[in-house]
């Protein structure tokens, strides 16, 4: 099982906490903490949908790259 059903391979720490049902600023201080593996993106910070997974404990969904 995996979080959503969404293709998408990276969240906004916004969206990662609405998924994991916690703030928005307790999210910012897990990334902060080094707690919730996250990539920069020059400004931008996300997550990986794996990082999720492994963090619920669900195997992530393979993508099918064509």
């Amino acid at each position: 099982m995996t979080v959503t059903n969404d293709s998408r391979l990276v969240f906004t720490v916004v969206e990662t906490a609405e998924l994991l049902g916690i703030s928005r600023t307790h999210a910012y201080d897990l990334v902060a903490r080094g707690e919730l593996v996250h990539v920069r993106l020059g400004r931008r910070i996300v997550v990986p949908r794996h990082a999720i997974d492994a963090l619920l404990g669900t195997p992530a969904a393979r993508v099918a790259v064509s």
